[in-house]
């Protein structure tokens, strides 16, 4: 039995009515040998529902590091508190907790924001009185007569699912380099990180290495004395030769072993702002409109295959996975995909309303393409290659200057000029925010992603290069599932 105390304190925590109203109420009791108040009128949810609007507009603290994208233990927490309390006093009958929403035994879901109640449930009588007659009470009761918890089993079971774990990204740099002379240029790509952990940097006319694993700073090249400009960087597959684009229009090929320069391209007549390799081959869009492709085995001298379609500056350039398709963008406000056996392009995008140089291929799921626009445009949108149809878009409400996959999770990263400045990581499909960074005072112009696809760096006008940890190494145990993806069957 409660004692008089207990029962009026959770009289008054409890129940809508004050304790004035409570005994207003004739004393209805068929055991005991003390006054029980009535609470036959008491509106059990309408209570549950007040005490949740209450505490709705006070502001929640976010975890410290927090990347804004999912709760922090204070919001789970509360939600789980939120279900236990449905369960006791309104026989919710929840078992798990996920996300938003909670998991009811009979299989449906439960809004954490409301009471749910089972259409089958009786009227609630008063709840404190452990009566037989209240069939909702006599389910919520755990049936071992030797249980000592003072919950239901239901809710037992309720705290003891598995809790996800937090995703925290830091909002902060891990690290920040001086880069003086980086221009801010929106059709240049001046920064890329290879697969031996060294980050080259084209900074005015010189092109520089840093080692992440020993912070070295190395100068590859001058091109002052030529009176020339570095206006692209690119390192090879296996990260040995860096391809270094020029304003006057031809690119020199260096072996950083040696740090000698072993082939230079001519053939552009403009400057070259997009590089992409694919094994040996290299591809350079330019000013001129036109894309080369040239094996860098073979001499200098031996004729390029010219790629024929953008009627205004190629500023993006990106080699699909499997090395079959090649996806340009362009000042036209085109997005182009080539194939290796033709020199014009077999599928065209036209919905971007500026200029396309975000461009970015999905290691996960076959054929899927990610292009960003410009600052009319300020959409990311997705596309499949495999059957030429546009996917989804959002619009970012900023220009956008790159975008990058996670190697590990359907994930990606965008990064922002006009007029946010920001970096952004998505969820995809979803397309929901998981962190927003900021830092940077101008135009997020560059971006490359690490070795081990954890970090990313980023590099803008303000001459700094910014180092975050973005991505999760560990590979998500929800994967999605796609008729696009044709590498998880055997065929």
């Amino acid at each position: 039995m409660f004692s008089k105390h207990y029962e009026t304190r959770l009289v008054q925590q409890c129940s809508p009515l004050s304790k004035k109203q409570c005994l207003r109420f004739p004393a209805t009791h068929t055991n005991g040998d003390r006054f029980t108040p009535c609470r036959a009128g008491n509106n059990w949810q309408t209570a549950f529902q007040a005490i949740h609007r209450g505490t709705e507009n006070q502001p929640a603290k976010k975890a410290r590091g927090d990347g804004g994208g999912d709760n922090g233990s204070g919001g789970r927490d509360q939600h789980a508190y939120n279900c236990l309390l449905q369960n006791e006093l309104l026989g919710a009958r929840i078992e798990e907790v996920r996300g938003p929403s909670a998991t009811c035994a009979d299989g449906n879901k439960a809004s954490l924001g409301s009471a749910q109640t089972p259409k089958s449930s009786p009227a609630y009588l008063p709840v404190y009185r452990f009566n037989a007659l209240n069939q909702n009470l006599a389910e919520n009761i755990d049936p071992s007569p030797y249980s000592l918890s003072p919950i239901s089993a239901k809710s037992e079971k309720l705290l003891r699912s598995p809790r996800k774990a937090t995703r925290k990204i830091s909002r902060i740099p891990f690290k920040v380099l001086d880069a003086p002379e980086l221009q801010d240029d929106f059709y240049l790509n001046l920064v890329d990180w290879s697969a031996q952990n060294v980050l080259s940097v084209g900074l005015g006319s010189c092109v520089y290495l840093w080692s992440a694993c020993t912070s070295q700073v190395t100068r590859l090249c001058d091109l002052s004395s030529e009176g020339n400009a570095v206006t692209s960087v690119a390192w090879s597959e296996r990260g040995h030769l860096v391809a270094v684009g020029t304003q006057k229009g031809h690119i020199s090929v260096w072996d950083v072993a040696v740090n000698k320069e072993v082939t230079k391209l001519q053939g552009h007549i403009a400057r070259v702002g997009a590089l992409a390799w694919n094994g040996d081959i290299l591809s350079s869009g330019s000013r001129d409109r036109h894309i080369r492709q040239r094996d860098t085995r073979t001499p200098p001298s031996q004729a390029s295959r010219v790629l024929q379609g953008h009627r205004q500056e190629v500023c993006g350039l990106k080699w699909s996975p499997d090395g079959q398709s090649l996806a340009s963008g362009g000042n036209d406000n085109k997005l182009f995909v080539w194939s290796m056996h033709s020199t014009s392009p077999v599928q065209t995008y036209g919905a971007h309303v500026a200029a396309v140089k975000a461009i970015a291929w999905s290691p996960h799921q076959h054929g899927l393409l990610a292009s960003g626009g410009g600052t009319a445009d300020r959409c990311i949108r997705f596309w499949n290659t495999l059957t030429s149809q546009p996917m989804q878009c959002v619009d970012t409400g900023s220009q956008v200057c790159n975008l990058a996959w996670s190697k590990h999770s359907s994930e990606l990263v965008s990064t922002h000029g006009y007029s946010q400045n920001q970096i952004l990581v998505w969820k995809y499909p979803s397309l929901t925010q998981v962190a927003k960074l900021t830092g940077h005072s101008y135009r997020v112009l560059y971006l490359a992603l690490s070795p081990d696809g954890e970090a990313i760096v980023t590099g803008a006008g303000d001459e700094t290069l910014r180092f975050w940890n973005v991505f999760s190494k560990t590979p998500s145990h929800k994967e999605n599932k796609s008729v696009l993806n044709l590498y998880t069957a055997l065929r």
